[in-house]
This record gives C-alpha cells, structure tokens and sequence, in this order.
C-alpha cells in the first residue's frame, strides 16, 4: 500500500508554481500556518489532506517517494511536490502522467494562458526551474482526472540537472522519481492495448536537416531535424535512401538515430549536437534494433493487445534495408518496448520529396 505523508493544504495558485511555495527563513518541511486573522479557531477548519511527494537530497530519511488520493472523473486533484537540494542544482522539473496503464506521455496541461506557459516551459514541455537558484521547490498542481470508469492515473515527477527525458528518469536526474496516484472507482486497470499510429510518412533526408525524417514513438510525431536541440531525446528512428558510399545498396531503409550517419553515410546537420548546446559533451541518441518478421499484413492488422507483442525479441541490428511495400518489421526500442511495423508505401528514391509511409504498433 502507498504510504502518505499529511500535510497542510498550502494553496499555491499554479500561475506562481515556478516559484518556491516555502519561506526562505524555514524549512520546506515547515507545516505552512493557516491564515486565522478572523480570530476563529472552533476546530472545525481542518484543511483538506494534500497527496505529497517529498525529496531531500541532504536528509533522505523522511523522503516520501509516492503518494495517493481517490479521484472523481472531470475534476482536478491537487498533488503537492517538495524537492530540496544540496550538492545538486535542479534545472528542470519532468512529468508524465499514465492513464489506466496505457503508458508514461509527457505532461504539460497546465492551467496557463498560452503567454504564460511560454515562459515556465522549456520547448520539450519540461518546466523551467530557472537555473541555479532552484534548490527548494514546493509547487502545488492540479492534476486532472480523465474520462475513465475504473482504473489509475499515475503522475510521475523529477527534476535534472539539464535536458532530461521524459521516458528516462535517470538522465541526469537531480530529485526523484516520485508518482501519485489517482485511484477512479474500483483503481482496476484494463488489459493494456498497443498504441496505433498510422498514415506515418518520412521523407528521404536533406543534408541540412529541412525534411521530416525522424519519428517519435512518444508522441507520434514526425520531426525535421533542424529542431534537434530540445528534441533529440524524442528521436527513436529515421529514413534513408541509399545513394552512394556505405549505403549505396540500401533502397528503403530504417535505422536507429544513434547510428543513422554511420547506416547512411552523409552526416546530417542538427542530428549531433554543436559545441554551443547544453549538455553537448554528453548528448546520447536513441537506439532501436529492427529484425524482419513473418508476420504478414493480416496478422499485423489482428494484434490489438500489448501481449501480443512480447514474442518480439530483440536483434543486434540498428538498421534495416530494402524494404518493400507489405513488409512487416519487427523492433525493441531504446526503452525496451517491443512493436511492429507495417510499410504501405513508398516512393523510390533520394529526393526530399521521396518518402516511406507506414504504420505503428507499440508497447505502452
């Protein structure tokens, strides 16, 4: 069972959560006082118990790493975090948020005009913590509770010491990871699906790095890139097509982005980081091993529950080439999640305009 620390409610309006809810003369573990200037002390004015998570990395005794609350659908539970550092400066603040086991996605559904929110978030959605004077953070959220009958809702929350990621909470972790929990009805998850994308199309690259090449199993997404520096860590795969040198046999292929310019051959500008970027000297790229599969486009379309997909074991291999429409891919990503892919088409060639389509089935 989770344990759970009580604390005193202190209301902190989430357009000031970028700044320290505590006193600079007390202790984050100070019991915040309520405001009685009325006098009135009936012992009626209890304030409500708040879920809390607790990180001190100068006394971990008392650190409180989860955290639960009971949710009602279309509202909003309040989640408390208290992260104090030492020795360690907290630059970044990550959350994620996993509905009925359906898997960690980034979170950033603040209550914040679009104004605001540019100016706490960085551009991967992670909360800018402002550099080195975050060493106390005490931030009040609200956390919304999904449409969903029974089952949980996990919030996982760290912080770092400069780019993290949000499907690794070791990347230069700072504090953390702590998760609460929010329980709907009966708390019982249902049987876990895969994710589906579909209609995904990458383009055969451009040397300055202007197609959209990379894909993101996180979110879906296609990306140019041109925009590596806050989104390297999204990267799980790219596209080529093989022109001269070592890919001069490789038609339409797959390879992982940490190999993508030894598979391909022609360094693209913006996969590695420039000199100027931060955390450059240990910037890492994402691995992923594909293996060609016996699976047919019948048997790929039928799979629907993530189970399914366990029979997936994963290769040495960090690429693959000459792919054909009908082929099915088999892949385990950087994170361990195992998936298929299923090319529908494909446009021959080296051109920016030349380009791959297919769909996704993944672990969450």
């Amino acid at each position: 069972m989770r344990k759970q620390l009580k604390y005193t409610f202190l209301i902190c309006t989430i357009a000031l959560f970028i700044g320290s809810c505590s006193s600079d003369d007390g202790s984050v573990f100070d019991t915040p006082i309520p405001d009685n200037t009325d006098g009135a002390d009936d012992g009626d004015n209890e304030e409500p118990e708040v879920a809390t998570l607790v990180f001190n990395e100068a006394d971990p005794s008392n650190n409180q790493i989860s955290a639960s609350a009971n949710g009602e659908v279309g509202t909003t539970v309040p989640g408390r975090v208290i992260f104090t550092s030492d020795a360690t400066t907290q630059r970044r603040m990550y959350i994620t948020q996993n509905i009925s086991g359906q898997g960690e996605m980034p979170f950033s559904a603040f209550d914040l005009v679009s104004e605001d929110l540019s100016k706490v978030l960085k551009p991967d959605g992670s909360i800018d913590l402002d550099g080195a004077s975050k060493k106390e953070i005490d931030f009040t959220f609200s956390l919304p509770v999904p449409d969903i009958d029974n089952g949980e809702i996990v919030y996982t929350f760290w912080t770092t010491t400069g780019k993290g990621d949000f499907r690794d909470t070791t990347k230069r972790l700072a504090l953390g990871a702590g998760t609460i929990t929010v329980t709907v009805g009966t708390g019982t998850n249902p049987t876990a699906e895969v994710r589906e994308f579909n209609e995904v199309k990458l383009f055969a690259p451009d040397v300055n790095g202007n197609t959209e090449t990379f894909f993101s199993l996180l979110n879906e997404t296609v990306y140019k890139v041109n925009v590596g520096r806050e989104f390297r860590a999204f990267w799980d795969f790219g596209y080529y097509y093989g022109a001269s040198g070592v890919s001069a046999d490789d038609n339409a292929s797959f390879s992982s982005t940490e190999q993508y310019d030894a598979n391909f051959g022609f360094p693209v500008e913006g996969l590695q980081p420039g000199e100027d970027e931060e955390n450059a000297e240990t910037e890492t790229l994402n691995q992923m091993f594909f293996a060609s599969s016996d699976l047919d486009a019948t048997a790929f379309d039928a799979i629907t529950l993530s189970g399914e997909l366990d029979f997936i074991a994963s290769s040495d291999t960090q690429k693959i080439t000459n792919l054909s429409v009908g082929d099915v891919v088999e892949f385990v990503d950087n994170y361990g999640k195992k998936g298929l892919i299923k090319v529908t088409a494909i446009q021959p060639g080296f051109g920016n305009n030349d380009f791959i389509e297919f769909s996704v089935k993944i672990q969450p």
